[in-house]
Order: structure tokens, then C-alpha cells, then sequence
């Protein structure tokens, strides 16, 4: 089954972002570390995803402590108190813990007291639609401030033996504060889509109610990602691609209307093949893949706060975010700042 759906903007009002943050571990892993670890080459890394090195958390550094550290610069970006937020959401596949939340944890730890908290799990995608699903509640009226994280710690769900997926991953968090603006700045459409037909091509098998962890789980490895890579890519390219056409079709306007393009960085050569199918110059495209290597839920809004901060996204710019994950599941934003 495939499930695609389309939210425009509301006439006369809109939901922006108004603050930016993000945060990643101190501690950096390069690809020459990695050919110490297992069979691989910076070289053979650089070649088939582009990246060069990613950072990799503490032991003692959780989920929601990089969601924290990524949310307090967003609301010090926005001029936002944390007791101002109505609403905290978090998008990841590597919570804290089963229960509670962890936007909970975020909540306790930055003091958003009066905060309504969840997560929200559609992987690599999440955080899209996790920014939809705060514009409802925005432009419903029953709140006035929304935050939303993506962070992960991949590398606590990696498995360091197999070299086709350990060089990939890495740990980081991004955040964004949303409210209700007048004018013509904030998001102009959403699209959003899954296919839950293919979740067998990339997923963490156990852990879960459908196999529980036992002594075989763990033994077997069942507890880290498994992607089937090839297949992930062409489905990657396709929907994120249809996605952002069908988004800036629903509000006007064109690739040509566009300044900057943050995609999920998974690959270089699905970034590539995005920007090919999309008909845009490298120059459009925003990639910080070659640092921080993918981060899941993490990376669309952690690769928006740089290029915020670094003078790539100014205001009036239209600026186009797009991501897909496990699931499948894939959205695309269409925004002007």
C-alpha cells in the first residue's frame, strides 16, 4: 500500500519557524578509524556515501540530553522561553527508553513546564512530519508555541561489525520553535507518504512486541539496523523527488522559485540523484553529509540550523525540505522564511 497526503497553507494565516538549534557530540569518528575497525577504506566510504566522519555521543549522553542541548539554542535563536511552549515533540528511533517519552526527559531537563510532550516515529522522515503535525495544532488555535526536535543516537543501534551500514550513521540532534505568523513568511505545503508494503528493506528486527529480546535476539544481532541498500536508494530518490515536485506544485510555484534545498543526508549519490531529477544546481542544495554522516531523524533540521546560521537561507527565500526513512515513510516541506 502506498499513502501519499497534502496539506496547504490556510488563507490568511501561517505557521513559521521562528528559532533554530542544533547539537552534536563532541567526540568525531573519522573514516581512518573506521579501517581500524573493520574491513573498509575512506577511500571505499568516500566513494559510495560521501562521508568523511560523523560524531559519535558519549556513553553517558542519551537521546533527549542532545534534544535538550539542540532545544535550548532553538528557543535562545527564537527569544522563546521554554515555559512558553504549549507543545514538545520529539522525532526519533532511538528514545531513551520504551516509556516515558523522551520529549518528557526534554521537557524535565530544559523546563518546559507547561509543555504537552510525545514522540513521534516515522524514522529519517519524523521530524517532517512531526513539524505537520505541530502546524495542525498551530493553526487549530489551541496552541500558540510548538517545539520540535529530531535527535538520535544511531550509534547506540549500530552494528560496528558490518561494514556496510556502521560507516553510515551518527549521532546528533536539531530543533525548531514554530508559531502562528501574519504575513507571507512560514510553510506554504506539506506532502507526506508511506509504504508500509517494504519494511523489510531497512528496520531493526527485535526489540519490539513482534520479537522480544531474548538471549537469541542478542546473539543473532537482531538489535541493530538492517537496510538492504540498494533497494532503499532507489525508493529514496523516487519519492523524495515526486514529493517535493507535488509540494511546490500545491503552492505555485517552480524549482526556479527555489533558493535552498535541505534534503535528508543519507547519501551523496541519492542527494545527487534528487538534485538531477529535480533540475537544480549543486549551489541550491544545502549537504553537511561529509561531517555528520546520516542521523536519521536529526538531519534535516540539524543541516537547517547550519545553513540558517551560515547565511544560506535569508528572508523571503523559499526553501524546500525534504526526507524519507524506514517504513517507508517520506515528506517533503515547501517554506518561505
Amino acid at each position: 500500500m502506498n499513502t501519499t497526503n497534502q496539506t496547504a497553507a490556510v488563507p490568511g494565516r501561517r505557521v513559521a519557524i521562528v528559532g533554530t538549534g542544533s547539537y552534536a557530540p563532541e567526540r568525531v569518528l573519522t573514516n581512518a578509524e573506521l579501517e581500524k575497525m573493520v574491513d573498509t577504506t575512506d577511500e571505499w566510504i568516500v566513494t559510495r556515501s560521501g562521508i568523511r566522519e560523523r560524531h559519535i555521543a558519549r556513553a553517558d549522553e542519551a537521546t533527549s540530553d542532545m534534544a535538550s542541548e539542540a532545544a535550548l539554542r532553538a528557543l535562545e535563536s527564537a527569544g522563546v522561553k521554554a515555559e512558553e511552549l504549549d507543545l514538545l515533540i520529539v522525532a526519533t528511533v532511538t528514545p531513551d527508553m520504551p516509556f516515558p517519552n523522551t520529549a518528557c526527559f526534554v521537557q524535565k531537563r530544559i523546563g518546559a513546564k507547561h509543555a504537552t510532550c510525545f514522540d513521534l516515529e516515522a524514522a529519517c522522515s519524523g521530524f517532517l512530519f512531526a513539524v505537520d503535525t505541530a502546524r495542525q495544532y498551530l493553526l487549530a488555535g489551541t496552541i500558540k508555541t510548538a517545539l520540535v526536535i529530531g535527535a538520535e543516537k544511531l550509534s547506540s543501534v549500530t552494528d560496528w561489525q558490518d561494514r556496510g551500514t556502521c560507516v553510515l550513521f551518527g549521532d546528533g540532534a536539531g530543533a525548531v520553535v514554530l508559531r502562528a505568523v501574519d504575513g507571507e513568511r512560514g510553510i506554504l505545503a506539506t506532502v507526506t507518504g508511506s509504504d508500509g508494503s517494504l519494511t523489510e528493506l531497512l528496520n531493526i528486527p527485535a526489540g519490539g512486541s513482534r520479537t522480544p529480546t531474548t538471549h537469541e535476539t542478542v546473539d543473532q544481532r537482531l538489535h541493530y539496523m538492517k537496510m538492504v541498500g540498494r533497494e532503499v536508494f532507489k525508493h529514496a530518490v523516487r519519492s523524495m523527488g515526486e514529493a517535493a515536485g507535488r509540494a511546490l506544485e500545491q503552492c505555485g510555484l517552480t524549482v526556479n522559485d527555489v533558493a535552498c534545498v535541505i534534503p535528508h543526508q543519507a547519501n551523496i549519490r541519492i542527494i545527487e540523484a534528487i538534485r538531477d531529477r529535480l533540475g537544480l544546481p549543486p549551489e541550491r542544495f544545502f549537504v553537511n553529509l561529509d561531517r555528520y554522516g546520516n542521523t536519521s531523524a536529526a538531519s534535516v533540521p540539524l543541516a537547517l540550523d547550519q545553513a540558517v546560521r551560515a547565511g544560506r537561507i535569508k528572508a523571503g527565500d523559499v526553501v524546500v525540505l525534504v526526507a524519507f526513512g524506514g517504513g517507508f515513510t517520506w515528506a517533503a516541506t515547501v517554506m518561505r522564511w
